[in-house]
């Protein structure tokens, strides 16, 4: 049985990698949770914004979304990351030197504005699929409108906004592969540096079959929270 293992997979290969994979994973799941979080939080005013009735706010959100939603992640990554470093007198004489310095923050923040873009049109959706009704009845009964929001509204878009929220999040797992550009050792980063160093091709089978568990398992996680949080609405 060894035998068999050993002429498919390279057992040296991954005895000397395997650890620097799975530290690849724990650096990618870091990456995708924390900026999707904080896109998620970004999106909200963004989304409001695009909704709000000031043509200012309008156009300063639609700016921003056509932007981000508009050109290439791998295009705003470079120009965080290298283009910071034009700016490093500027980021010195504020203090912020230390973070853009660092390239897994600038990946991170990139990530960030990226998918708060694509979230806040999908909470835009959402909000715009609820019944006007709602809202209405809401104020009718003397809520302030930022109550009538948060209690009314928001649960009820967020709901809508279920699906879609998982396929960005499972899309941006997948998108994470290009901060390896930028030397970060996340699944693709590692997977590089094995290819680099030992010219074996089998590395990058590797990478798709972690890239695969990885997004079968957000898959499966957010399908199962999907149904928790519906299940109110399913007939008895």
């Amino acid at each position: 049985m060894t035998e068999i293992i050993g002429s498919v997979i390279n057992l040296d290969l991954m005895a000397r990698y395997g650890p620097r994979f799975l530290d690849g994973v724990v650096v990618t799941l870091q990456l995708v949770a924390i900026s999707f979080l904080l896109g998620g939080l970004l999106a909200v005013p963004v989304a409001l914004a695009r909704l709000s009735k000031s043509g200012v706010l309008r156009a300063l959100a639609y700016g921003y979304v056509y932007f981000f939603r508009g050109t290439p992640l791998l295009a705003q990554v470079f120009l965080v990351y290298y283009g910071a470093g034009q700016l490093r007198g500027a980021f010195e004489a504020v203090g912020l030197w230390t973070f853009f310095r660092d390239a897994w923050f600038c990946a991170l923040l990139t990530f960030t504005l990226n998918t708060a873009a694509y979230q806040a049109e999908i909470f835009r959706g959402g909000i715009q699929a609820v019944p006007r009704g709602q809202s209405e009845a809401a104020f009718a009964l003397g809520l302030p409108r930022w109550v009538a929001y948060v209690k009314v509204v928001f649960p009820q878009a967020l709901v809508t906004a279920l699906r879609p929220l998982g396929n960005e999040l499972i899309l941006m797992i997948k998108a994470s592969a290009i901060v390896s550009l930028i030397t970060i050792y996340d699944v693709m980063g590692v997977t590089r540096l094995a290819f680099s160093r030992s010219f074996d091709f089998q590395v990058y089978l590797w990478a798709a079959a972690l890239y695969l568990i990885l997004v079968e398992a957000v898959r499966r996680l957010w399908a199962a929270a999907e149904r928790r949080l519906t299940r109110h609405l399913k007939p008895v």
